[in-house]
C-alpha cells in the first residue's frame, strides 16, 4: 500500500488543476475528490451559473474519466438514461443499445427538472452499480460515478429528490457565489471553457481505483468509532430532526472521513476529518423540526458538534 504521504502528492495536482477552473472554492474541489475517492456519488445543489456543471466536467477531465452528460427535462424518460431494446428483424431478436449511464462519470445536469419516475432510473446503477432491462443485468464501467446538478427546489419547474434518491448521494455540496477578488479574476480572465478543454489528466483511472482501494485501509480507531456512533446516535435520540441518520449514512459518514484523512495524507481518521465531512453528508439525509430554536439547514452542524462530545 502507497503511504498515506504519498496519495497526499498524488491528488496534489487534481487539486490544483481543478482550483485553475473553479476558482476560490479549494474546500468544495477537497469535499468532491473526497466523494469520489469514498466511491460515492456526488450531488451538488445551488444557483444557475455558479459553476456547477464546469466542476462536473473538470473531475472528469481531470480524472481522466469517459464522461457523458444528460440534460434531465421534465419529458425525460428512464430508457433515455438506460437505454432501450430494439428489435433487429435482421437477426430477429432484440438488441440492447446502451444509453448514456455506461460511462464512468455520468452528469446528470438539474436532476430535479425530471419527473420523479425518471429519476428513478438512476436508483439501480448508483446502488448496484449496475442496470436491468428486459430482464438482464448490464454491469457499468469502473470507476462509475454520478455528479448531479439540482436547483433550489423553489424554483419553478422543480421536482423534489425522493428520499431514496436523496440517500444514494454520498455528499451533497453548494458551491455558493464567488468572492470579490475571485469574482473579478473570473471577469477578466479566459473564459472557463476554453480552460476547461486545455485541461490535461492528472490522474488515470487505474491510479483512481488504487486510491479508492487505500480508502477503507486509513486506520480508525475504537474511540474514532465511537464518536461516530453518538453523532448518528444524537440525530435518532435528540428530537431535533425528523428522522436520525440510517447505517448506511453511519457508514458514508466514516467512509468519507477516511478518505479525507487520505486526501490530507494523515494515516489515521482524526475526529476533525469527521467533522469536516458532516455536514455534506448529514446535511440532505437529515430535516430538523421546526420546533428547534434556530431551525435552519445551515444550524444543524451546530446542534450536532456542540451535542456530541469528541472523545
Amino acid at each position: 500500500m502507497v503511504a498515506a504521504a504519498d496519495a497526499r502528492r498524488t491528488i496534489e495536482p487534481v487539486i490544483a488543476g481543478l482550483g485553475g477552473i473553479v476558482l476560490g472554492k479549494e474546500h468544495e474541489i477537497r469535499l468532491a475528490l473526497c466523494c469520489l475517492l469514498a466511491r460515492g456519488h456526488l450531488l451538488i445543489e445551488d444557483q444557475p451559473g455558479v459553476g456547477k456543471t464546469t466542476l462536473a466536467q473538470s473531475l472528469a477531465r481531470i480524472l481522466g474519466l469517459s464522461y457523458q452528460r444528460v440534460q434531465f427535462t421534465s419529458d425525460l424518460l428512464p430508457a433515455d438514461v438506460i437505454g432501450v431494446s430494439v428489435y433487429d428483424r435482421e437477426h430477429g431478436r432484440f438488441e440492447f443499445h446502451r444509453g448514456p449511464v455506461f460511462t464512468q462519470l455520468l452528469l446528470a445536469d438539474e436532476v430535479n427538472r425530471a419527473t420523479p419516475k425518471a429519476q428513478s432510473a438512476l436508483l439501480e446503477a448508483m446502488e448496484e452499480r449496475q442496470v436491468t432491462v428486459d430482464g438482464q443485468t448490464h454491469a457499468l464501467p469502473s470507476p462509475f460515478f454520478v455528479v448531479a446538478t439540482q436547483n433550489p427546489s423553489y424554483q419553478v419547474g422543480t421536482y423534489p429528490l425522493p428520499e431514496s434518491q436523496l440517500d444514494r448521494f454520498l455528499m451533497r455540496i453548494e458551491l455558493g457565489y464567488p468572492a470579490a477578488a475571485v469574482e473579478r479574476e473570473l471577469l477578466r480572465g479566459r473564459d472557463r471553457r476554453q480552460l476547461l478543454a486545455d485541461l490535461a489528466p492528472a490522474l488515470s483511472p487505474d491510479q483512481l481505483l488504487e486510491l479508492q482501494r487505500q480508502v477503507p485501509e486509513v486506520h480508525v480507531a475504537e474511540p474514532l468509532l465511537d464518536y461516530v456512533q453518538a453523532l448518528v446516535r444524537h440525530t435518532r435520540e435528540s428530537g431535533h430532526f425528523e428522522t436520525g441518520l440510517s447505517p448506511r449514512a453511519a457508514i458514508a459518514l466514516l467512509r468519507a472521513g477516511q478518505a479525507w484523512a487520505l486526501l490530507h495524507g494523515r494515516p489515521g481518521v482524526l475526529p476533525e476529518d469527521i467533522q469536516a465531512v458532516l455536514h455534506a453528508v448529514a446535511g440532505h439525509r437529515l430535516q430538523l423540526r421546526s420546533a428547534v430554536d434556530g431551525s435552519t439547514a445551515a444550524e444543524f452542524d451546530r446542534l450536532l458538534l456542540k451535542a456530541v462530545a469528541v472523545p
